[in-house]
């Protein structure tokens, strides 16, 4: 299985990394992507990303609600203060609503370092082609699936794409990293799904952000275990809002399996 995602035998620390989810300016956490089972964990998004960072997160995932229902940016002011408080120190990447060239350039400008593309990459390919050619190195696919089979929309629509087959094409295109969600577990601390996530993984040479379910330690243990096959960390939701995971522990175990 490939394993040129980390080259001359380098490779980083898995990363866990903190999702912060927007809803009309605030954070929020959604059971399975459902808009009306929203739970609000904070008021201010830059306070709770400068929390994370200071429990030892190395990149954050910011997810605009309103913008990926709407289809362009809502809590644009929520992300450019995010961004001003921690984007000088880690990573800062970004989905919900990105469906043109502008918008990217005006979030990498204000310092964000991944944009994320979902549902626009399956639908207008196009698009992501023209993406990672503008902005090579800053664009990220996330492909939500269930049973191997992609869904878009807010994952209102199942697609008859095979998440492998997509996953090559969108790197043949040039994208950065793959964010695998099994939209069947998302929200739900049922435990992520490894065997999907590695065998998704074993068949690109980008790395994979495993995503959805993740419940406990053990889920960070077993994505350690299997880290070379490509998977470059896991999107970290629920769990450590809820309090079944603690982030800063679970950070520094992943440092010291992967030491």
């Amino acid at each position: 299985s490939p394993v040129s995602s980390f080259p001359d035998g380098l490779r980083a620390h898995m990363l866990l990394i903190p999702a912060i989810d927007l809803k009309d300016g605030h954070c929020v956490r959604l059971k399975q992507g459902d808009m009306d089972q929203s739970t609000t964990f904070g008021e201010e998004p830059d306070v709770m990303a400068r929390s994370w960072v200071t429990k030892g997160a190395r990149r954050l995932h910011l997810v605009d609600l309103n913008g990926a229902f709407a289809g362009h940016p809502k809590n644009e002011a929520a992300i450019r203060k995010i961004l001003k408080q921690v984007g000088s120190e880690v990573d800062v990447q970004l989905g919900g609503g990105i469906r043109d060239l502008d918008t990217i350039e005006r979030y990498l400008d204000a310092g964000l370092r991944y944009v994320i593309i979902g549902t626009a990459a399956v639908k207008n390919p196009g698009f992501l082609q023209d993406a990672c050619t503008a902005f090579g190195g800053h664009i990220i696919v996330g492909l939500d699936a269930k049973d191997g089979k992609v869904a878009t929309d807010g994952w209102s629509k199942l697609t008859r794409h095979d998440v492998v087959d997509l996953g090559k094409k969108f790197e043949d295109y040039g994208v950065e990293s793959i964010i695998y969600t099994d939209i069947g577990r998302d929200g739900m601390l049922s435990g992520i799904n490894i065997e999907a996530t590695v065998k998704l993984a074993q068949a690109l040479t980008i790395p994979v952000i495993a995503s959805g379910g993740l419940s406990n330690m053990a889920d960070i243990e077993a994505l350690c275990d299997v880290e070379d096959e490509g998977i470059e960390g896991v999107i970290c939701g629920r769990a450590i809002y809820s309090g079944d995971l603690d982030f800063a522990a679970a950070q520094a175990r992943a440092d010291e399996l992967n030491g």
